[in-house]
């Protein structure tokens, strides 16, 4: 029976986990975004229908903002009680010392962040970036005592965040991530002018 020891001289342990085939299919390979552009249109409608209700709301961006907030916020803390609350002790202190004396700022946040998401989305750019603040959003939703669509918009989140190379496929992001790239992989505009630096080091040399 072969040993660990042996595996160890051998050199044969486990350098790298390969994807199973259908996560390489639907989370890598462009001919199956087709699959995201429902999931991602659905969370986008809701965030931007939300956002918008919110933005020509008084009590949520006019003279009155913080209002709404507030309200919610009081609601969620009183769930705080019994053995297994829908509040835990350590997020209502989050929203008792941190959001409720700031509710108007937290109110302009939630909006125009709601009102952002949905329209990412929509377009398909930075369709990573805008279902992860989404889903952000839905958990401190859900950890305030929220139900609602936020365990479904959640649950479409994670999956948009897997997907994030190809869920924006049909959308700007088709355009946009080849030309910026990522942070471990530079885009066509920076390696033009990673190559530009290179020419010019080469015309002269220290």
């Amino acid at each position: 029976m072969t040993t660990v020891s042996q595996y160890m001289k051998q050199g044969r342990f486990v350098k790298r986990l390969e994807d199973p085939k259908i996560a390489r299919m639907l989370f890598g390979e462009v001919k199956w975004a087709w699959i995201w552009i429902p999931l991602r249109l659905y969370a986008g409608w809701q965030w931007l229908i939300a956002g918008w209700n919110k933005l020509g709301n008084p009590v949520w961006t006019g003279e009155s903002a913080g209002v709404a907030v507030t309200g919610f916020v009081q609601g969620a803390l009183e769930k705080t009680g019994g053995a297994h609350p829908d509040v835990q002790g350590w997020y209502a202190w989050f929203l008792r010392n941190l959001v409720l004396p700031n509710a108007g700022l937290w109110s302009q946040f939630v909006a125009y962040g709601e009102l952002i998401v949905g329209i990412a989305l929509i377009l398909g750019v930075f369709t990573g970036m805008a279902a992860f603040f989404g889903g952000f959003m839905n958990m401190n939703y859900l950890l305030a005592g929220t139900v609602s669509t936020n365990p479904l918009l959640l649950a479409i989140a994670i999956f948009l965040i897997l997907a994030w190379k190809t869920a924006g496929w049909w959308g700007i992001d088709r355009w946009l991530l080849p030309v910026l790239g990522t942070p471990w992989r530079p885009g066509f505009i920076f390696m033009d002018e990673e190559r530009d630096s290179t020419l010019e080091m080469d015309k002269n040399p220290a």
